[in-house]
Parts: C-alpha cells; structure tokens; sequence
C-alpha cells in the first residue's frame, strides 16, 4: 500500500463516494489521505456497496483498540475479513482468529506458550541463517528484488516450525498470498469468489493430508501441527477440522505480516535516508527501528468484527448484527497518539502501534515475527551501507494485506561486508532462501 502524506483539508475527497473495500485503493489509491479524513471528519463511517452489504468504518486509534478488546459488543465468530462481508465464516468458533473466549482463550492460551519469545530463542540461529542466505544475493552487486526475497522468508522457519517439508514452501506462499490478494493481477485465477475459493480448497485439503500423515506415522516433538492434534481445549482434543483451520490461520499469519513489513521497512529507509545513517551509527536503535517499521507498514490493514447487540460508538447508532472495520492502518497514523505520525523515526517513543492487533487477538505469532525481523535487520545495518531503487514499487491489489510484491533495488555494501555474508552462507551450510 502507498504511503502518502494527507491532502490539507482533505481536498478533493468526497466521502460520500469514498470505497474502501475496493482493493485497488491499496495497490494505486491514496487510503491514508482518506483515512486521515475520516479521522477528523466520520471516524465512525458507514459504507454501502452496490449489493447492497454496509459495514461500518473505524478509524481513530482508541476506537480500533475498544472494537478489538471488546468481544461481548464486537465478535469475531462470523468472520474477521471483509472478504467474507455479509457472510458466515465456517471456521467460526473452530479457529482462534474466528471465534471468542472462552473458546479463543481455551486453544490460544497452550499454543502461546509454544509461541512465546521464550520458547522461540532457541531458533534464533536458523533463523540467522535464513536471513544470511537471503542477503547473499547482494554479494554480486546486481539488482536485488527485497519484495521477492521476503515473500519466501518467513517459510523457512514457520515451514520448519510446522514441520511442513521444503519442496511444499513455494506452493504454500503463493496460496496464502492468493488467498488475501484474489483480486490481483498476479495471483488472480477466475472472476468474482473463484480465486479465493481455490486457494481455500487446497491449503485445506494440503493442511489435512499433514494432519492424518502425523495421526498415521507421528510426528517430532517440535511439529507445530503435531503438537495441534495432541492440544486439548475445553477438556478435549481438537477435531480433524479445527486442527486443519489453526494450521491455515497459523501460516497465513506468518505469511502476511512479516514479508511485507520488511520490504516496506526497507523503503522507508531509502525514502528517509538520515534514518537509516542514524542506524549505521548506532545498530542498537535496529529494535526500534523494527517497530517504526511495523507501524508504517501495518501489514495486517484491517479486521472486521460483528455488533453482539445495538449500541452507540461517537454518536453513530450502530444495529445488532452490524459490521464494523478496524483499520489498523490508520489507527497507527492517529495523530492524538503518534506526534508527526507521517515522519518515520527510528527513535520513535512512546510506540505502542495496533500493527499485531489489540486485545484477545493479539498475533500469536508477534514473538517469531520481532524474533526475524530484528536479526534480519541487524545484518542488513552490518552489511548494507546504502540502498537505491532499481525499478518500480509494485503494490498488492489487497483491502486486507498492505503489501509489497516487487521492489528491485542495488546496495553498497560496507567495508568488509562481502567478507562477513560470504563467510557466514559459507559457514552455514545450505539453508532455503
């Protein structure tokens, strides 16, 4: 999603007219100066689409967090993504992102302990390797397409945590990016639902065939998917089914986020050079500047909730029943919150963005996620002294994902650098890019 400064007064933008389900506003519109309208003028804002479905748009970063904590006003049983607008989502109530405590909190709460920071240090050194192998590129001084290199990062280590084999990683990332971009050009395989429903239909049926292979053979004490049909919730196991949906919800997840924050991350750096100097001088400001990066990119661009009962938020009488979006986005662009929100500051602090969500729905996978993308950037300030376009930036055609899909670019490594990426890949051994 582009990332713009707001039009003073919000010249030119109507928002009678404003549509922000159409997913070409991320890739080539200009949401935040609609975003930043709607902040000042209908930060509770009502939209009708032609089929006649309405939801509700939340915008101010106090609202958002109220919609996402409160799940006895706001549910997610019915659905979380606007892809879904209107309907009833069948995971409701059988995957931790579609459902409420004290079902959410019964398969949430073993699942965290996995997933912890703690749990996760262990696999720090994987992923170091991981990010060696994919900053090698840089060592011959070509163009280097960070969009790319990201969309296959995550898999490396989440692949490997879920116990899914290397030869799979691929397939599974384009299938996830189908799944939250099916309006893309790139991604995109029949009109309307077909795309979507595709996607769906072979990520369940691939999650499956995992799930009866670890009933059937077993599985190693650190499968994630194993340890998912061994977890009890409630008093129970989990069904075949919702061991199926968790496992989607956990890759796509992954999948979404982490990519895309780097990619965006790194241009931010480009476009805000002094920065990325102040990083080089002192590496120990890479940890905020990862969470400088994870609120201007806000990956994760919304998630949708149902009104448990009527009720009123600022003065708008919303229906029981009713759909209200929380745009993490523009949340993280509130400018009671955030002092000169649209100034990218690796010092930035206070920083308490919604980019992981809010509430019972916190991302699970926040820990693996600041985990990678901390030790990504610390070999990047270690290696890369300055970053130049080499192409277009190319967007994602997503209302949910604010992504990056193409973003070429050179480097100037430092002095040494070539020496320190080629002795580590070397010293590593092979490891998926």
């Amino acid at each position: 999603m582009r990332i713009s400064l707001p039009r003073p007064g919000g010249a030119d933008i109507d928002l009678a007219t404003v549509d922000l389900f159409d997913p070409t506003l991320y890739a080539a519109g200009d949401p935040h100066a609609v975003w930043t309208l709607l902040r000042e003028k209908s930060p509770v804002h009502r939209q009708t689409l032609a089929d006649g479905r309405s939801f509700w748009s939340v915008t101010k970063y106090h609202d958002v967090n109220d919609v996402l904590r409160d799940h006895t006003r706001f549910t997610s049983h019915r659905g979380t993504l606007l892809s879904i607008l209107g309907g009833t989502d069948p995971a409701g109530g059988k995957m931790m992102a579609a459902s409420d405590p004290p079902v959410h909190s019964a398969m949430r709460e073993p699942m965290s302990k996995v997933l912890s920071h703690r749990a996760l240090t262990s696999r720090r050194p994987r992923i170091r390797r991981v990010v060696h192998r994919m900053l090698a590129p840089l060592l011959d001084g070509g163009t280097w397409d960070v969009a790319a290199a990201g969309a296959g990062f995550p898999m490396a280590f989440t692949g490997t945590l879920m116990g899914l084999p290397e030869a799979d990683w691929p397939r599974l990332t384009h299938l996830t990016t189908m799944a939250v971009a099916p309006d893309d050009p790139d991604y995109r395989q029949s009109e309307g639902d077909g795309t979507l429903a595709a996607a769906h239909h072979e990520l369940f049926a691939y999650f499956s065939g995992q799930v009866k292979r670890r009933i059937r053979h077993g599985f190693a004490d650190d499968d994630l998917i194993g340890f998912l049909t061994e977890l009890e919730a409630g008093g129970r196991k989990l069904r075949h089914d919702e061991v199926v949906y968790n496992c989607y919800s956990l890759l796509l997840g992954a999948n979404v986020t982490t990519p895309h924050a780097i990619a965006a991350t790194v241009l931010a750096l480009i476009e805000h050079p002094q920065e990325y100097r102040r990083l080089l001088a002192d590496p120990s400001l890479v940890t905020g500047a990862v969470e400088e990066g994870l609120r201007w990119a806000s990956p994760a661009n919304h998630f949708m909730r149902y009104t448990t009962r009527d009720l009123t938020l600022r003065d708008q009488e919303l229906k029981a029943g009713d759909a209200v979006v929380a745009w993490l986005g523009s949340a993280n662009r509130d400018e009671e919150v955030f002092a000169d929100p649209f100034r990218f500051d690796v010092t930035r602090s206070p920083n308490r963005h919604v980019a992981f969500g809010f509430g019972p729905h916190y991302c699970i996978g926040a820990p693996l996620a600041r985990i990678a993308l901390r030790l990504l950037f610390e070999e990047i300030v270690a290696t890369v002294d300055t970053f130049a376009p080499a192409g277009p930036v190319e967007h994602l055609t997503s209302n949910f994902v604010a992504g990056i899909k193409s973003m070429p670019l050179t480097a100037r490594l430092r002095h040494g650098a070539d020496r320190i990426l080629d002795e580590a890949v070397t010293a590593d051994g092979p490891v998926p890019a």
